[in-house]
């Protein structure tokens, strides 16, 4: 079947499986302004929520996954809030540093009993250690044990820090050591799409999410994975407000996905499957 743009991406339906809070500089993780322009300004003065909502709204983003726990804690209140205020709309995620031991293991285990986290993320990048590490195994046990899955960036990070820590490649190791273990690699894996595919037709565990990157820029080896066999494996993010939702759902209407069911999975089922079922 030769790949095609949507036919009406007027009537595209989207999940969006990674917003953060934009509440203004209190919130700022550490700077990645010298690969947005317009982002500084965006990120220091904030987007109320009813705004986040509208947003949203406007762009048909049904659902969404919230993030807090990059650069601290204090957002989790927002999160709980927006969760209780929209019944079903929202899912929690958190960032964790595996380097806190024990006390990110009873972080984890709190989170999904009392705050519907539904994802916990890792980010070599912060922890400067692969993900083969043993720094990381309490956490991945507790997430096995719960049934979460974990989210894990990839590929050269935003933040100027040393970007071979994000190699897709121990993940290999992770996923050999726990089949249980649901683990979804983020933030797009480039320059490493090729071995992020390879990697995800070896390992029935193992997914891909788009996050902070553009759909337009996705590597081509995602993009032809999914075509041929990891259609049910890909998931769209925006990492909002490093993304804008309409931006995103414009380039992913234009996509050249083989199918339309395909362009669904992506932009919306594979994440409510994984998050809101």
């Amino acid at each position: 079947m030769t790949a095609t743009p949507a036919a009406n991406g007027a009537e595209l339906e989207l999940i969006d499986a990674w917003v953060n809070p934009n509440q203004g500089a209190r919130h700022l993780p550490p700077p990645v302004g010298h690969l947005f322009a317009d982002l500084a300004e965006r990120r220091r003065r904030g987007t109320p929520f009813p705004q986040l909502v509208a947003e949203m709204d406007a762009a048909r983003v049904r659902k969404a996954v919230l993030c807090v726990g990059y650069g601290g804690y204090d957002a989790m209140p927002w999160m709980t809030e927006a969760m209780a205020a929209y019944p079903g709309r929202f899912a929690g995620s958190i960032v964790v540093d595996p380097q806190e031991g024990m006390a990110a293991v009873r972080r984890v285990a709190t989170a999904v009993r009392d705050n519907n986290v539904r994802l916990v993320r890792m980010m070599a990048l912060q922890v400067q250690r692969p993900y083969n590490d043993a720094v990381y195994y309490p956490v991945y046990a507790k997430c096995a044990e719960l049934g979460v899955p974990v989210g894990l960036n990839v590929g050269i990070p935003g933040p100027r820090v040393a970007s071979r820590h994000q190699h897709p490649l121990s993940i290999d190791d992770v996923c050999a050591f726990f089949p249980e273990l649901t683990v979804i690699m983020s933030h797009g894996g480039d320059p490493w799409g090729a071995l992020c595919a390879k990697l995800m037709l070896h390992w029935e565990n193992l997914y891909y999410m788009s996050s902070a990157y553009a759909p337009k820029r996705l590597p081509r080896e995602i993009l032809e994975y999914a075509n041929w066999r990891g259609a049910d494996k890909i998931m769209w993010a925006s990492d909002y407000p490093v993304l804008e939702f309409e931006r995103c759902r414009r380039e992913i209407t234009e996509m050249p996905f083989a199918a339309e069911e395909i362009r669904h999975k992506f932009a919306y089922g594979n994440a409510d499957r994984m998050f809101f079922s």
